[in-house]
C-alpha cells in the first residue's frame, strides 16, 4: 500500500502568490492581473496555454517530468477552459526555470500562458517538482510552487499543479486532485457482476474495493474524510456500509430492510440521511453515526426518497411522488414542510446539492429521455444540460463546475462529465462498464 500523502506534506512554499515572488525573485501579478478567466459567462473561448515538457535534473528523471507535464494538459483540456498548444509550434526551447522565457517567442504562438517546471530526484530519493505560470502579453510570473514526494505520488503532483494553474487563472477552486467512486459492472446484460471501484478523476489508478460477491449500489463519499457509505445486498439483505478507502476498514451502519438508496452524509461528516420503504410508502430518516440514533424527518403516505444536505446543512432537497409523479423538494433538516421547485413536464429524481450552493442537479424523465440539468434551489432557472436515453445519476466536482453522471444506451453504462454552462461533455473512460459516480471532496 502507497504512503497516505497529504496536500500539506507534498506542498513546501506556501501561499502562491507570496511563495512565487520568494521563489523566483521576480515579482507575481496579484488579483488584478490582465490574464484571467471569467469562468460566469456561458460561452468561455479556451485560453491559449503553452505547457513544455518538464526539465529533468538528470537523464534519469526526464521521462519522469515529461509525464507530468502531459497529466497537466490532459487535466486542463478536459476542463474545456483552456487550449493547449501543440508542442510542435514551440519556438523557445525550454531548458532551465531559473530565467525568465523569451517572451516574444511565446507571445509568436499566441500562447497567453506558459508553464515551466522542473522535475529533481533528491539524495533522499524523493523527487522535487516545481512549476512556474507566466503570463505571456503581461509578462510576468503569476504564481509559483515546489513539492518534495516519493516517486509514488507523481500523479497527485501533477493534479495539484493543475488545481494551482486552474485556481490562479479563472479563480476558482480545482477539482484535479480527486477521486470518483463507481460501481463497475462486468458480464451479460442479466447477470452483471457489480464491484465497487475508485479511480482518479482522469480514470487513472482505478482500484476495486469489493470483490463482486454481492450486489453494490448508490456508493457516497464523505466531505470531511475518505470515506464512503454504499448499499450492499448479501442473502438478499440490504445493509449499509461505511469503508474508509485509504484502509480498507468496513463497518456496518445498520441494516434498513427498507432501503431505497444508499446514505448521503452530512456536511460534516457526523450523520447520514436515508430513505426508508415502509409498506407502500418510504420517509425520510436521519441517523447520528456517532450515537446510531435515528430520527424521522417525515411522516407521509408518499414516496420520499433520494435526500441530499445543502452545503451548509440546513436543508435537504429530495424527490418525491405526494403531488402525483416524482418532483425536487426542499425543507428544512430538521424536517417541517417541504417546499417543491420543480414544476416542468415529466418527472424529476436524484437531486443533489452543488457544493457551493448555487445550483440542485437532477435526472428528469419525460417523452422517452432521461436529462441532467440543474435549477436554483428555489427553482428558478432550470435547464438541462443533457439529454438522451438514460442519463441518470449527477454527482457534482467540489468546485460545483462540472457534473458527472452515467448514461446507459442500452449496451451498459459509462460514465460522463459536463460543465455547469452545459458545455464540454465527455466520457470519462473506464475498463468496462460504469455507474452509479459519486465525487470525492478535494484530497486532504
Amino acid at each position: 500500500m502507497l504512503e497516505r500523502v497529504t496536500r500539506r506534506r507534498l506542498l513546501l512554499a506556501s501561499a502562491a502568490a507570496a511563495g512565487a515572488g520568494a521563489l523566483a525573485g521576480w515579482p507575481s501579478r496579484q488579483a488584478h492581473a490582465v490574464l484571467s478567466i471569467d469562468v460566469t459567462q456561458g460561452n468561455v473561448q479556451p485560453v491559449p496555454i503553452a505547457i513544455p515538457d518538464f526539465v529533468g535534473g538528470s537523464p534519469a528523471d526526464v521521462e519522469a517530468a515529461r509525464g507530468i507535464s502531459q497529466i497537466i494538459t490532459s487535466n486542463l483540456r478536459r476542463s474545456g477552459l483552456f487550449a493547449p498548444i501543440d508542442p510542435a509550434a514551440y519556438i523557445e526551447k525550454i531548458t532551465t526555470i531559473d530565467t525568465q522565457p523569451r517572451f516574444p517567442d511565446w507571445r509568436a504562438i499566441n500562447a497567453q500562458a506558459l508553464v515551466t517546471g522542473r522535475l529533481t530526484r533528491q539524495a533522499d530519493g524523493r523527487l522535487k517538482a516545481e512549476f512556474r505560470l507566466w503570463d505571456v502579453f503581461g509578462a510576468a510570473q503569476l504564481t509559483g510552487q515546489q513539492y518534495f514526494t516519493s516517486p509514488d505520488n507523481l500523479r497527485r503532483i501533477a493534479h495539484i499543479i493543475s488545481d494551482a494553474i486552474y485556481e490562479r487563472l479563472t479563480g476558482e477552486k480545482g477539482y484535479f486532485d480527486t477521486r470518483i467512486v463507481f460501481v463497475d459492472e462486468t458480464g451479460p446484460k442479466e447477470r452483471r457482476v457489480k464491484r465497487l471501484a475508485l479511480m482518479d478523476q482522469d480514470g487513472a489508478n482505478v482500484r476495486y474495493l469489493s470483490r463482486g460477491d454481492d450486489l453494490v449500489l448508490t456508493p457516497r463519499f464523505s466531505p470531511t474524510s475518505q470515506e464512503i457509505t454504499y448499499m450492499s445486498f448479501g442473502q438478499g439483505e440490504p445493509r449499509v456500509y461505511l469503508l474508509n478507502v485509504e484502509t480498507g476498514q468496513r463497518e456496518i451502519v445498520g441494516n434498513f430492510p427498507g432501503m431505497t438508496f444508499s446514505p448521503r452524509f452530512s456536511p460534516d461528516g457526523q450523520r447520514v440521511i436515508m430513505s426508508l420503504q415502509q409498506g407502500g410508502n418510504s420517509n425520510l430518516f436521519v441517523m447520528d453515526l456517532r450515537s446510531k440514533a435515528t430520527t424521522r424527518l417525515t411522516d407521509t403516505p408518499a414516496i420520499d426518497t433520494a435526500p441530499c444536505f445543502s452545503p451548509d446543512g440546513a436543508r435537504i432537497c429530495f424527490e418525491s411522488d405526494r403531488g402525483g409523479k416524482q418532483q425536487v423538494y426542499v425543507m428544512s433538516a430538521s424536517g417541517g414542510g417541504a417546499q417543491r421547485i420543480s414544476f416542468g413536464d415529466g418527472s424529476y429524481s436524484t437531486p443533489v446539492w452543488s457544493p457551493r450552493g448555487d445550483f440542485i442537479a437532477f435526472t428528469k424523465q419525460g417523452g422517452g429521455r432521461f436529462g441532467i440539468g440543474i435549477m436554483k434551489p428555489d427553482g428558478s432557472g432550470e435547464r438541462l444540460l443533457t439529454d438522451g436515453y438514460h442519463n441518470e445519476g449527477p454527482t457534482f466536482a467540489p468546485n460545483g463546475r462540472v457534473v458527472m453522471f452515467f448514461r446507459d444506451p442500452g449496451s451498459g453504462p459509462a460514465l460522463y462529465t459536463i460543465d455547469v454552462t452545459g458545455r464540454n461533455e465527455q466520457r470519462v473512460r473506464t475498463p468496462s462498464f460504469a455507474s452509479d459516480p459519486a465525487w470525492s471532496p478535494l484530497l486532504s
